[in-house]
């Protein structure tokens, strides 16, 4: 055979997926259409989100709900024709996000989140890219009094519970941490253990590149024409077929042209969102801030600012409506000073999501020799190298740092 593994997809998950295999003994080729960090892992707000100890729900409040319904939100917009497609999987996430199931949820996650900055740390160190990542934490903003007591109260357990760092600021004390802010916030939480990309499209890059330097092969190539040959596994690439013993599975949103077809009925959605970068017209945030009650992002980034919207519901293919961020752009830009937009158009993303908040990493129940390695939601450059590091011990059969069974592929029937 060609190789020992062949990773398709070279997103975050991928690439990291790639590496740590490698780490192990492996040889391994890593196969995407585009570039690596170039789909999902390129367009984010750029954090490694060590305090994202609660899994993002979906809203059982009535007030949100009926926001919702009215499909006029800053945070949400969704397409009518794509709610059909869309209704098993949304009542799904409902019922998970029920206060006992999300707990649920928020365990099986934290042996991952807990090590996000630390798997982050050691392949930052080793690909020589320290310069894209920024400590300082992240900034979430809140518009009224009563929303900001309420949080900051279930912060602060949060904080204490899970050791974590947490600074709440008043509206004097934000404007003297962030001088770029407008009026706008009557306070904010200063989480302080996570950490924030200034470009995490290059840092996917930079990950990918430290594959190759240490012998990884990296190949443009169709995952769709990966196919089962006696007793390998088979891809097209441009430099022509290539066969490995395994196959990993880390496609992001596009994971299920591989499982569908082979008969996986896993319910992967893909929650669509944007963004853009502005010239800064005062003093630049130094951090990522969110928008908590209007649910948007604005991060300092390479390019300039980058707006990053909430959730739009609308099918994989269904053309950008820009929707989403012309109705953030005006709560943002009085708010954070954005200047003139500098990119061509608006980035379009796609964010894989599983019903019950977990994502798949698994070895694929009826085909021998695949794995899974998605469904990561709103955390995937989070969770890329703690990712890779589980799937790679699961695939050499070594300890693994926790218990694999929360990601496995049969929870779905």
């Amino acid at each position: 055979m060609d190789f020992d593994v062949i990773v398709l997809g070279a997103g975050i998950v991928g690439v990291c997926s790639a590496l740590h295999l490698q780490d192990r003994g492996r040889r391994v080729a890593l196969v995407d259409r585009r570039g690596p960090g170039e789909e999902t892992s390129f367009g984010n707000a750029g954090l490694i989100e060590r305090s994202a100890v609660m899994p993002y729900a979906f809203p059982r409040e009535l007030g949100a709900l009926m926001r919702y319904a009215c499909n006029r939100s800053t945070d949400l917009y969704w397409q009518y024709k794509a709610l059909p497609s869309y209704a098993g999987w949304l009542a799904r996430f409902w019922w998970e996000s029920a206060p006992a199931r999300l707990a649920a949820a928020s365990r099986d996650m934290l042996p991952l989140v807990e090590r996000c900055v630390s798997e982050h740390d050691a392949l930052i160190a080793r690909a020589g890219v320290g310069d894209l990542v920024k400590e300082g934490g992240w900034i979430e903003g809140y518009r009224t009094p009563e929303a900001f007591e309420r949080e900051a109260a279930t912060a602060r357990v949060i904080a204490r519970e899970h050791g974590l760092r947490l600074a709440p600021l008043d509206a004097a004390a934000l404007r003297a941490r962030e001088p770029g802010i407008g009026d706008g916030f009557c306070g904010a939480l200063h989480w302080l253990d996570p950490k924030s990309v200034v470009n995490p499209g290059a840092l996917t890059k930079g990950y990918a590149r430290l594959f190759e330097a240490e012998g990884g092969t990296l190949l443009r190539g169709d995952a769709a024409t990966v196919r089962k040959l006696h007793d390998a596994w088979a891809v097209e690439t441009a430099q022509g077929s290539i066969s490995a013993k395994e196959v990993v599975v880390a496609l992001g949103p596009w994971s299920d042209t591989v499982f569908a077809p082979l008969g996986y009925r896993i319910p992967l959605r893909a929650k669509r969102g944007y963004h853009m970068h502005y010239r800064a017209q005062r003093t630049p945030l130094s951090v990522p801030v969110v928008d908590i009650e209007k649910g948007y992002v604005v991060a300092p980034m390479q390019a300039g600012l980058r707006l990053t919207t909430g959730v739009e519901i609308a099918t994989r293919d269904t053309p950008p409506t820009g929707v989403q961020l012309e109705r953030a752009e005006r709560f943002a830009k009085p708010l954070f000073g954005l200047g003139e937009r500098l990119d061509p158009a608006p980035w379009l993303g796609m964010r894989p999501c599983t019903p019950d908040m977990r994502p798949v990493i698994a070895p694929a129940p009826r085909h021998r020799g695949m794995w899974f390695a998605f469904g990561h939601a709103h955390h995937g450059l989070t969770l890329g190298p703690v990712t890779g590091r589980l799937l790679a011990e699961m695939m050499t059969g070594a300890h693994t740092f926790t218990d694999v069974r929360p990601y496995r592929a049969e929870r779905f029937g």
